[in-house]
């Protein structure tokens, strides 16, 4: 093992949500940092996905694999590139609503209370959407919290196939609102991501230091286990060794958590941080259905996603709790997790025989029903020898069902008025499989009790004094809505807990 000669002040995992937006906020303090990353620079054609063929299998899948609880081996839509899965995200970035941060009681379950409430929040939320200069309406969707400033930009003109499909809604009494979206509006990559806002401004200070191609394999702490001393890496098949005085996690809530359990010691048995038992378990990832209206009149296939609709984020007349939350899928031909439903192409081809892929996308509306899934200490990472598994069962269906099915109805309902649209078909929707890991969370979560939870308050390590998480992995419950937002404006809040401690 090489040792390296340097002791960095900080050293961040990951340059995701989490990590990326935290090596910005923290490059301006002038202290010493170095940044690891297991993948590289992603090339702009693939991030540009108008011209990518997006169905070609794996394309977004990282060279690995996983296992569910069976045992069956599976290829994970994970992007390990500098910006982290936030290169292949929708670039929706919504604020958790106020009660999301409170207890809420659901059909199937309790969605449990944070530490930190959406006051504490608000602030950092203004400034997640100020770096990633997201583009919204403040006062649209009833349901919006408070901002104590508007979003930096207007949001975004709907499709021309979607226009009026939103003023149809409306006129059934409900309240579409446009999607707040974090975009560059440059054409060859217009989402903005955790590289664009997060590593290339921290890059320009000379005080960081970018290693790609590094993966973290362990964290080794001092004798006593309370302090983790050194990072061990594997770059270009050589082991080498990094030295800091705190280092921080954002490797995702699967990653972070596995990381974690294989740094096992002889004072920590059980995996680094693990006092309670609790690392790696209550992983979130969303129920997330897409539901296709078959479409007349072609669209372009790779259009931007434009509106959601909350309506039903709380239930409605006939179901008194939580359903969740409606987006529209954007062009069909340029969504990475539509593409990982290919059944639901068969399934169309039943209505409109003899079309191609490319037919079948631009003949088709898709819409995202998603809602929280609940924390169950069963749902969870677990590592056995090299093999990672995931251990995870649906939860809170009934609800899910139901918003499934109150959306179908509305759309029955609004395409009598429509033209464009096959009446009287049943509308096609599909399930996302386990690979998808788009809103993984909650397998390290924070509170102040250490034996119910991994991290303090700040995202520190209960049992480990400079070890810090700030990717999804502290969440102690999900929400229907995007969680990438609420990982942006943690990884500010804990800067500034950061930016005090260096100091």
């Amino acid at each position: 093992m090489i040792i390296d000669d340097q002791i960095y002040d900080l050293i961040i995992v990951g340059t995701g949500a989490g990590g990326g937006t935290l090596a910005a906020k923290l490059a301006p303090t002038g202290k010493k940092i170095l940044i690891l990353e297991r993948g590289d620079f992603m090339p702009l054609e693939e991030q540009n996905r108008s011209n990518v063929d997006i169905f070609k299998r794996e394309r977004y899948h990282a060279p690995e694999q996983w296992y569910d609880s069976a045992g069956e081996p599976f290829s994970p839509q994970m992007n390990y590139a500098i910006g982290g899965n936030t290169k292949i995200y929708g670039a929706v970035l919504t604020r958790f609503r106020e009660q999301d941060f409170e207890t809420v009681n659901h059909q199937s379950g309790v969605s449990p209370e944070w530490g930190v409430k959406y006051a504490d929040f608000e602030p950092y939320y203004t400034e997640a959407e100020q770096l990633y200069q997201v583009h919204g309406q403040v006062g649209a969707d009833p349901t919006e919290p408070p901002h104590s400033r508007d979003y930096p930009f207007p949001s975004i003109a709907h499709d021309l196939q979607i226009e009026p499909i939103v003023e149809a809604l409306t006129q059934q009494s409900l309240h579409p609102a446009p999607l707040p979206l974090g975009l560059t509006r440059q054409t060859d990559d217009p989402t903005n991501d955790s590289e664009v806002s997060g590593i290339v401004p921290a890059l320009k200070h000379p005080n960081v230091t970018l290693k790609t191609g590094a993966k973290v394999v362990c964290l080794h702490t001092n004798p006593s286990g309370r302090v983790v001393k050194g990072v061990e890496v594997a770059i270009a098949g050589q082991s080498y060794l990094f030295l800091a005085d705190l280092v921080v996690l954002s490797c995702g809530a699967v990653n972070s958590a596995a990381l974690l359990l294989r740094s096992s010691s002889d004072r920590h048995p059980n995996g680094l941080a693990n006092s309670s038992g609790l690392v790696g378990r209550n992983l979130m990832k969303s129920l997330m259905t897409v539901v296709v209206q078959l479409s007349t009149k072609p669209n372009s296939g790779s259009f931007q996603r434009s509106v959601s609709v909350n309506d039903f984020y709380w239930g409605d007349r006939d179901f008194p709790y939580p359903m969740g939350h409606i987006q529209n899928a954007g062009g069909l031909l340029t969504d990475i997790i539509f593409a990982e439903a290919p059944p639901m192409f068969s399934v169309l081809a039943k209505f409109m025989p003899g079309f191609g892929l490319k037919q079948l996308a631009t003949h088709s509306i898709g819409w995202w029903a998603q809602t929280e899934d609940l924390p169950n200490p069963d749902n969870r990472v677990r590592v056995e020898g090299e093999k990672l598994y995931i251990d995870y069962t649906l939860n809170n269906v009934e609800a899910h069902d139901r918003l499934i099915y109150r959306w179908t109805d509305m759309l029955k309902t609004i395409e009598k008025e429509l033209d464009g649209f096959q009446r009287g078909v049943m509308h096609p929707r599909g399930e996302i499989p386990i690979q998808v890991m788009a809103n993984q969370c909650g397998t390290c979560r924070f509170g102040e009790d250490p034996k119910t939870s991994v991290l303090d308050l700040n995202c520190r390590t209960h049992d480990i004094d400079n070890l810090y998480v700030v990717d999804s992995s502290f969440f102690p419950s999900n929400a229907s809505v995007s969680p990438a937002l609420t990982i942006i404006a943690n990884a500010l809040r804990v800067g500034d807990h950061l930016i005090e401690r260096l100091h």
